[in-house]
């Protein structure tokens, strides 16, 4: 979202990052004016509570505590934006699709609105599966009848939590069809990261729906120091759980034991601020462990990325032509790690069949096997030439008609 704020910025158009306070310095970083919000809801610390109880969880669970997450986020902007949105004169928004009816408040105030799908889009007509499944994506009339029956068990998890979205339109007099899930979505656009060559092939996309690619720009992150001196050479596998479920310790010391049985690589371990190296055993000698890497930097010169499918780090280790090995735990990462299986960039692992084994086993096949990283080329070539942040700019500007 900061990439394509400042893509908007460098056009000039006057952009503003609303978002909770513990947020502010990934903002500044990436040299943009920062607006926070809900700060008596969420004072600076509280998001590390949310993040504290959904690391250490997986499936279901995980994904319901996310949704609660972000519900408890949206509920605390009905109560604070529009305010914040009239005093400083906002004249379009654009939000993310997890924060499931917070479009409510830009309807309400009469303002234009678009949706980004920073995460991997849902698909509500049951063509595909949705992402918190990982299902493969078939056309049998069996599957899409399975496709929908997971959409109507996922809508009672969402509306559930977010009974305080009703309440606010009845508050505010909207007429809102709570039985269609798409009936707030933005008409003027809604923007996927997801390039379209990757997606599951579909004929049932909603018109507004664009696949753009990733928005990538190689700038404006916490710049975080890396010991580069320690680089043996070696083919790298580098190793990250991404930042919210990264507290499951078995997984590490699994990732751990499977790289220490191969040979003439190096292990390099984004571990967050939660893990300390001690709780996952013995480390290959070689191994290098951080709380967090240069990333983009580090996938340039990686031979193998083990990632927990989130939808970011999957597609920046594409845009480098690096596979991957997929080891989902909840939310959207499942239908990622669908699309890694469809497209073959790579190989998944169900967390339930994690062992040291079968782990090193996927490893010493996608490195000597060409075909995942051959395939993860060619979607580096996509990416690069589809160029998704300039695409994406294109689309917002026209959106809200300022071409």
């Amino acid at each position: 979202m900061c990439a394509l704020a400042r893509k908007l910025q460098s056009r000039n158009h006057e952009t503003v990052l609303m978002c909770l306070p513990d947020t502010e310095p990934f903002v500044r970083a990436a040299g943009l004016s920062f607006l926070p919000c809900c700060e008596n809801e969420f004072p600076i610390g509280s998001v590390d509570q949310y993040v504290r109880g959904i690391g250490t969880r997986q499936g279901e669970e995980a994904l319901q505590l996310s949704i609660e997450a972000c519900a408890a986020m949206t509920n605390a902007m009905f109560n604070s934006l529009p305010a914040t949105l009239k005093a400083v004169a906002v004249d379009a928004l654009v939000l993310d699709t997890y924060l499931f009816y917070a479009e409510l408040l830009p309807i309400s105030l009469g303002m234009p609105y678009a949706h980004v799908s920073n995460a991997l889009h849902f698909d509500y007509s049951g063509y595909t599966p949705l992402p918190v499944y990982g299902w493969p994506h078939e056309t049998r009339p069996e599957s899409i009848e399975r496709n929908r029956e997971g959409v109507a068990n996922f809508l009672k998890i969402v509306r559930q939590a977010n009974g305080e979205a009703r309440a606010y339109a009845e508050r505010v007099g909207l007429k809102v069809n709570w039985d269609n899930p798409q009936a707030t979505i933005s008409q003027l656009a809604w923007l996927t990261q997801t390039p379209k060559e990757f997606d599951f092939e579909s004929s049932h996309w909603p018109s507004q729906l664009h696949h753009t690619g990733p928005f990538h720009d190689g700038a404006g992150r916490i710049d975080v120091e890396f010991p580069w001196d320690r680089l043996t050479g070696e083919p790298i596998i580098y190793a990250s759980m991404g930042t919210l479920q990264n507290r499951v310790a078995n997984v590490f010391h699994t990732i751990a034991s499977a790289t220490s049985k191969l040979k003439d690589v190096q292990l390099v371990f984004s571990l967050g601020e939660h893990v300390d190296p001690k709780e996952i055993g013995p480390l290959p000698k070689s191994a290098i462990t951080v709380k967090y890497a240069p990333q983009l930097e580090l996938l340039k010169r990686t031979a193998v990325c083990i990632t927990h499918a989130g939808l970011n780090t999957v597609l920046e280790a594409l845009a480098q032509g690096v596979p991957q090995v997929a080891i989902p735990v909840t939310n959207d990462q499942p239908g990622v790690a669908a699309r890694i299986a469809d497209k073959k960039t790579g190989l998944v692992l169900p967390l339930k069949d994690l062992s040291t084994p079968r782990l090193s086993g996927l490893l010493d096949e996608v490195l000597t096997d060409p075909t995942s990283r051959n395939n993860s080329q060619y979607f580096q070539k996509i990416i690069a030439k589809t160029n998704g942040l300039s695409m994406a700019a294109n689309i917002m500007e026209r959106a809200f008609g300022l071409t």
